[in-house]
């Protein structure tokens, strides 16, 4: 019979890790690599690209989702005027736990002039899956950044519902060495009856935020504007030079068709190609 400590020791061994680092920078007007760091089950992958296009990288996770004790990490750094498209090759899915938290960190860094896209796709969430999930960005007062991250409570279309899990989402941005923008949010436990509550999502089974910097009111303008083309709800505020974009709807597909118009309307860049495919 396995003692506890040699049940922890197996649970540890089968756990995922993954981490990745890349770091960019601009050459003559194009972005390139210049460190490229792979360990785990994390990969990036690199498409071929259009000339003038910024860099575009695909996150692919060989271990085929996430669960509870597993750990990733992602770090971006890019140099002055670097141009980066981030996005995933698939949804990201995070399985029932048995107790332990999956945890993801992302780390971005960004120089003066740079330019990030972080458009993942949608991460699902499974019944009794815990995610624990850090965000931390550093950027200069003249780079830019549009990050969305989107979370998906079950799989509608298979009929699958979350009734009981952990969601912990924390978001810091500095700019210009300046605490600009923090928010944690926080559903634990019954999370199918909390976003059963009116003030809460309305039963709404798939939520996004849409983070712009630079952002102002003429943003949040352009996002109100689109109102009567949105599948879900969509709130939007601009303040202190950002904007922050709410998304909330039935499911992952309403959620989808609500972020690409809203991304289309206000041309910050191309969407990851497989967003589309």
């Amino acid at each position: 019979m396995l003692t506890t400590a040699t049940q922890s020791e197996v649970f540890a061994a089968n756990r995922a890790t993954g981490d990745v680092a890349l770091t960019a920078t601009s050459v003559g007007g194009r972005t390139r690599r210049v460190r490229l760091h792979e360990d785990g089950s994390l990969r990036l992958r690199f498409p071929n690209i259009a000339p003038g296009a910024p860099l575009e990288t695909i996150l692919v996770n060989t271990g085929g989702g996430m669960t509870g004790g597993d750990r990733f990490s992602i770090e971006l750094a890019l140099g002055e005027g670097a141009r980066l498209l981030a996005g995933t090759a698939a949804a990201e899915k995070v399985y029932r736990s048995t107790g332990a938290d999956a945890e993801l960190a992302v780390t971005v860094t960004l120089a003066a002039g740079a330019n990030l896209a972080w458009l993942p796709q949608e991460t699902i969430l499974f019944d009794q899956a815990r995610l624990n999930r850090r965000i931390d960005i550093d950027m200069a007062d003249d780079a830019s950044l549009v990050l969305c991250e989107a979370i998906v409570f079950g799989r509608s279309a298979m009929g699958e519902t979350v009734d009981h899990g952990l969601v912990r989402d924390r978001w810091r941005l500095r700019r210009g060495g300046r605490l600009v923008f923090a928010e944690t949010l926080q559903l634990d436990g019954a999370i199918g009856a909390r976003l059963a509550e009116p003030a809460v999502a309305a039963g709404a089974a798939a939520v996004a935020s849409l983070l712009l910097v630079p952002g102002d009111d003429a943003t949040a303008a352009a996002v109100r504007g689109l109102n009567d083309t949105f599948a879900g709800e969509v709130g939007v505020s601009a303040w202190n030079g950002l904007a922050l974009v709410r998304f909330c709807a039935r499911d992952g597909a309403a959620l989808r068709h609500d972020i690409i118009c809203v991304l289309a309307a206000l041309r910050r860049g191309e969407l990851p190609r497989l967003w589309l495919s």
